[in-house]
């Protein structure tokens, strides 16, 4: 009971941290030149974030994916692929508040796909701490719009978006399921390596047909900094914090941590302009801290969902 407890509150901590990587990135991000291939640049970091993890994984004997194995490496890294293809086609065709209203939907579409598929079971307060940062989530993104709801709409890109905000929702929950049938290894580290290099191979070869491969040579030496920098940390540490927790915890409970992004992105925009800060941030704020914290004392134990699996992968489902 104290192991499973410890580690339970080890794949929390984790994910804090994976919140703050990201929200921090996104200032990082900002700082790349104009004109640089999205995608290619995407597949370039997945390409290093594989590789900072390969020294993790290249003595395990069991590195080399089983042909099961495989093939759902395969459909996460189409997961991974789809979600950035996504958000980059929308990005120039929807607005930002339809698209950070779409992405809030991520933990709530984990839960159902994650029922779906048996790795998430029945729980009322569960689904009701996610609408809750859901809606505090929403609260930031309005606070961040100055209050206005007139970018909210719903087209065709915002349509391809969604499908991107699926595929996001499913790669935890096609983790969790691949543990449960002993499809996948139980080291967090080999599951990121594969997914992440299978993603990036997907992702680059799609931007190589519809994408300018001679324009990444117009990088400066402190864009490939940058890159090096997401590549490690925003890629390779934040994906292997998930694989990690998903030990542990349910698809949901994992991509709850989203509705903290924009909550450490509300705090960087304060430190660089406080004359922003304004009580229309106080109730999105409210709400994400309450949900995180309502997140952080459920019982690992009663939200659990036994299996008829066995091996210690599917073990793991027993304290989810």
């Amino acid at each position: 009971m104290a192991d499973v407890t410890q580690g339970v509150r080890g794949a929390h901590t984790g994910m804090l941290l994976w919140a703050l990587i990201v929200g921090l990135s996104f200032p990082a991000v900002g700082l790349m030149s104009d004109g640089l291939p999205p995608m290619l640049l995407t597949a370039v970091r997945f390409v290093i974030a594989a590789l900072a993890v390969w020294p993790l994984v290249w003595r395990e004997p069991d590195r080399w994916p089983s042909l099961p194995g495989l093939a759902l490496y395969t459909i996460m890294g189409l997961c991974i692929a789809g979600f950035f293809c996504a958000m980059f086609w929308a990005a120039h065709r929807a607005t930002a508040l339809s698209m950070a209203t779409l992405y809030v939907t991520v933990p709530l579409l984990a839960y159902g796909l994650g029922q779906g598929l048996g790795v998430e079971r029945p729980a009322a307060r569960l689904v009701g701490i996610l609408a809750l940062g859901a809606a505090g989530a929403l609260g930031l993104a309005w606070a961040g719009n100055d209050g206005q709801l007139g970018g909210l709409q719903f087209g065709i890109s915002e349509a391809v978006f969604f499908l991107g905000c699926l595929g996001s929702a499913l790669y935890p929950v096609l983790s969790k399921w691949g543990l449960a049938r002993g499809w996948l290894p139980d080291r967090a580290a080999l599951r990121t390596f594969w997914s992440l290099l299978i993603g990036a191979v997907l992702i680059g070869l799609l931007g190589l047909v519809v994408e300018a491969p001679q324009a990444l040579a117009t990088m400066t030496f402190s864009d490939v900094l940058l890159v090096a920098y997401l590549g490690v940390f925003s890629s390779g540490v934040t994906y292997w914090l998930v694989q990690r927790a998903t030990t542990v915890l349910t698809p949901s409970m994992v991509t709850a941590y989203i509705y903290l992004t924009p909550f450490v992105s509300m705090l960087l925009l304060f430190v660089e302009h406080p004359q922003r800060i304004g009580w229309n941030w106080l109730p999105g704020s409210v709400l994400v801290i309450l949900a995180i914290t309502l997140l952080l004392r459920r019982d690992p134990i009663k939200g659990s969902r036994r299996q008829p699996v066995g091996g210690p992968a599917s073990q793991a489902l027993h304290c989810s």
